[in-house]
């Protein structure tokens, strides 16, 4: 069962501005690059459901998040259908991040009052998202559509909460140019998280990179 209410989990979104995502079937590499994120700030992490046993490695990690990190507030993305949605609450999922928009998650998620980001590709999906009560609408892939998508679809919609994910990466140029398009938060995974400081194991330097992220993420938000 969630820990965070969906209203709760929005807030964390808003307050910190990223979402690390990652995912690895080595749970105890997957503690390590926990401890990092939240050593570096990072109080939300989303665990992208994509390998065999998916589910077992994320009730690992969230066990642990729960003993040993205070405030870490875990979620699962790459879900596809409501059944695997149901089976990642079951294990505690914070918040569910899916590729596609799909009404069978929302109701799932929404009689746990469990936040659900659906992604969208169009202003049509994003209206249809906020009607099923979605609170931050994912746009994904991000790098196709761009912050001038953003900066448009908050003309008509200003109440519009936008988290991009894919083509963000932790940089000040990107960051701010997402940023001043009116996004709540970014989603960033092996931009941050890279290959090389998993096969690494440079659990400082990831610490550092999320530490540097956040603090561009609150410069350009000033």
């Amino acid at each position: 069962m969630a820990k965070y209410s969906r209203l709760e989990v929005a807030q964390v979104m808003k307050e910190n501005g990223m979402v690390p995502l990652f995912f690895h079937s080595d749970i105890e590499l997957g503690k390590k690059v926990l401890k990092a994120c939240y050593d570096g700030g990072a109080r939300l992490m989303e665990f992208t459901s994509r390998g065999d046993f998916a589910h077992e490695v994320f009730g690992e990690l969230n066990k642990y998040a729960l003993k040993e990190l205070p405030g870490m507030i875990m979620g699962v993305g790459s879900v596809t259908d409501a059944a695997s949605a149901s089976l990642y609450m079951a294990l505690g999922a914070n918040f569910i991040v899916t590729p596609v928009l799909r009404e069978d998650i929302a109701i799932v998620c929404n009689r746990r009052k469990v936040l659900w980001s659906p992604g969208c590709g169009s202003l049509t999906e994003i209206t249809r998202a906020e009607e099923l009560g979605c609170e931050i609408v994912k746009l994904f892939p991000g790098d196709l559509y761009g912050p001038k998508f953003v900066k448009g679809i908050k003309g008509p919609q200003p109440w519009t909460s936008i988290m991009p994910t894919g083509g963000v990466s932790p940089d000040e140029e990107n960051l701010k140019g997402w940023f001043d398009a009116g996004v709540t938060c970014v989603g960033m995974g092996s931009q941050l998280i890279s290959k090389d400081i998993l096969e690494n194991k440079d659990y400082d330097g990831l610490k550092k990179k999320v530490e540097n992220a956040l603090a561009i993420v609150n410069k350009v938000r000033k």
